[in-house]
């Protein structure tokens, strides 16, 4: 079975987490359309309303490449203490207000007659971004054994209407990652915009089904206050209907532009994080269990730090409640070229994305195409390619 990389017992007794105040930057997100609107007056330049985005895609990127990779783990030993750390909660907590707040304060700002059309693009955008994010801050909450940390993953979806995604991550994702049956995900020579439609439908389909037979196992009705996909959405049908009430419906456009960015964000990374990857079928028939080579890995800590070590997912996948601090790096996961800001923007444009990434999965596979979760309308001329012979077990 494939192991982290452990520090000495002597590098044990020192080890303290080095990100530790870097986490705080996590916050910076949800005040990034504040940030716009402070640069916007400073300087009267409209650009600024999409801050969200240029942070994102432009300043992280950066970060990314200039920032040396983290790959330290915490000590096993230390794991206990660090996990019981509540400084760490608390900071995922505390993007919660600063998001609902922010939202607000964007639907005002959506309303106002003085702004153009462009500039209200810009704020939701802006939103946008920190409606993507909460969902990863969801992810995290959403895994935790607390039921009032399930609860503020509710929260954190309603800006978005993809409180579906609590369940179908949870109950379907984790089972089913990195085979063919799982709309999450991504398979080789499946470009980010084919993949889009099939991980947002089935996702949803999938969330109804599970609670469906949940519900039923319960005894209780499908449309019921006990179903989670109905609370969780009940939960944005009160903050979108609140903030429409308070500042008119020529807000309602714009908020949809900021949920479809929002859940597009979460889209995109589903589709980096298992692209190619496939777990084989067992003697048995069913499939082997998941392990660090079965997701793709980054140290860069620019985004790490703003996503909660997300980017460190094989660990997560293995130990889904384990919190965020004290995930770690596998020496046989497959690694990113850079962090995900920087593939979010690659995977956007098709073939610079096959070009950089199909090779990566190949050498992963040591060359062997069949071994990889292939697009099924690519598979025949991806196998003659490689000159690959479908495997018997396959």
């Amino acid at each position: 079975m494939s192991t982290a990389t452990i520090p000495s017992p002597t590098a044990n007794l020192a080890w303290r987490d080095g990100k530790r105040y870097l986490w705080l930057l996590g916050a910076l997100i949800p005040c990034l359309p504040l940030l716009g609107w402070g640069l916007v007056s400073a300087t009267g330049w409209s650009v600024f309303w999409f801050s969200g985005p240029l942070f994102l895609f432009v300043v992280v990127p950066l970060a990314d490449f200039i920032v040396p990779s983290d790959p330290n783990n915490p000590p096993e030993e230390m794991v206990p203490s660090l996990e019981a750390d509540r400084y760490y909660r608390w900071l995922t907590y505390a993007y919660l207000p600063l998001q609902i707040g922010v939202f607000v304060w964007g639907a005002w700002m959506l309303s106002r007659g003085s702004l153009s059309v462009v500039d209200k693009i810009g704020i939701a955008s802006s939103l946008g971004v920190v409606g993507g994010v909460a969902i990863n801050t969801a992810h995290e909450l959403g895994h935790k054994k607390e039921e009032h940390e399930r609860w503020y993953a509710r929260v954190a979806l309603a800006q978005t209407w993809y409180g579906h995604f609590f369940i179908e991550h949870n109950r379907g994702h984790h089972v089913r990652v990195a085979t063919p049956e799982d709309p999450a995900s991504s398979r080789l020579g499946e470009s980010l915009w084919a993949f889009l439609p099939r991980s947002v439908l089935g996702s949803l389909r999938s969330a109804w089904h599970l609670e469906r037979e949940r519900m039923a196992r319960c005894e209780k009705r499908t449309f019921s206050p006990a179903n989670d996909v109905l609370n969780a959405w009940s939960m944005s049908l009160v903050l979108w209907v609140g903030v429409t009430v308070a500042f008119g419906p020529g807000i309602l456009p714009y908020l949809v532009l900021q949920a479809v960015l929002g859940f597009w964000l979460l889209e995109v990374v589903n589709y980096l994080e298992h692209y190619g990857m496939l777990r084989q079928r067992t003697a048995s028939g069913r499939y082997e269990r998941v392990e660090p080579r079965h997701s793709w890995n980054s140290n860069n800590i620019g985004t790490n730090v703003l996503l909660y070590h997300l980017q460190r997912h094989s660990d997560h996948h293995a130990n889904p409640t384990r919190r965020y601090q004290a995930l770690r790096d596998f020496e046989t996961a497959p690694v990113l070229p850079t962090g995900y800001a920087g593939m979010i923007v690659l995977a956007t444009v098709p073939p610079l994305w096959r070009r950089v990434m199909d090779r990566r999965v190949l050498a992963h596979y040591n060359g062997d195409v069949t071994l990889a979760n292939i697009a099924p309308g690519k598979r025949a001329k991806l196998m003659r390619r490689h000159g690959a012979v479908e495997h018997a077990a396959a």
